[in-house]
């Protein structure tokens, strides 16, 4: 995707998973990118690998006031912002009737919030400025449900619907809003499930690829719905789960 080249990128959870494959895929591509994360060490690390190309931002995506920080240094740092990644995202999981608030508010915060958040703050900037193109990473649970994740299926549900609203106010300013829906894929934060033999065996049976995408097969379509080959593609959902959708979910109470 060489037309992406020279353009300036955020990427928030950028230090690790699909965030961290999108940043290499960008810097392959020649772009700039500020990375928001809130692991302070891995962010030094890629800012000394990649000199004058990446900057390092410990962010809190659900506190406004880094968000706009975070837009600001960029701007410092790049003189500009032409895309955005809102990747960050984790969840505490639980029965609804056992869900303590506290898990409930950190899960939909971060997920919903934190999107919604980094979204108004990089719009309002590309609104300013010419225009620009921003992806949302939601989830196959935006539309599959699954068992002790309703925090985090209702967010990642929010998230695609924020998008598509974005998509609606942004177009007359020539902003570009679409999300990636990833299925199972094998980052840090999926390990704790696939790492047990049944309940791997489990999300197999239901993948008709068998087996999970890795971080890169999500950052390459994030890709493509920024560059000029999407172009006229505003407020899509690009499922990317190795047909996942098209089976259903694994029944994860068993193992609980």
């Amino acid at each position: 995707m060489g037309n992406l080249s020279g353009k300036i990128a955020i990427v928030t959870g950028g230090a690790s998973g699909i965030g961290y494959a999108i940043v290499q895929r960008l810097l392959n591509a020649n772009v700039k990118v500020a990375v928001a994360d809130l692991n302070r060490e891995k962010l030094k690390e890629m800012e000394a690998a990649h000199k004058g190309k990446v900057i390092g931002c410990v962010t809190n995506v659900t506190k406004e006031e880094d968000i706009e920080t975070l837009v600001q240094k960029t701007v410092d740092a790049f003189g500009g912002l032409d895309y955005a990644f809102n990747v960050a995202g984790a969840s505490k999981a639980g029965a609804i009737v056992d869900q303590s608030e506290e898990d409930w508010d950190f899960t939909v915060d971060l997920c919903l919030k934190g999107v919604f958040l980094s979204l108004k703050h990089e719009a309002k900037y590309m609104k300013e400025h010419g225009g620009g193109a921003i992806v949302n990473v939601a989830s196959l649970n935006a539309h599959v449900p699954m068992f002790y994740g309703a925090a985090y299926s209702s967010a990642k549900a929010g998230v695609e619907m924020l998008t598509k609203n974005a998509a609606l106010e942004l177009a007359q300013h020539n902003i570009r809003v679409n999300t990636i829906l990833p299925g199972l894929v094998a980052t840090p934060l999926t390990s704790g499930l696939t790492n047990v033999e049944a309940i791997n065996d489990a999300y197999m049976e239901r993948i008709p690829m068998r087996r999970a995408g890795n971080p890169d097969e999500m950052a390459g379509p994030a890709l493509f719905l920024v560059s000029e080959d999407a172009s006229y593609v505003n407020g899509a959902s690009l499922i990317v789960d190795g047909a996942w959708a098209v089976s259903g979910y694994p029944d994860l109470s068993k193992f609980m």
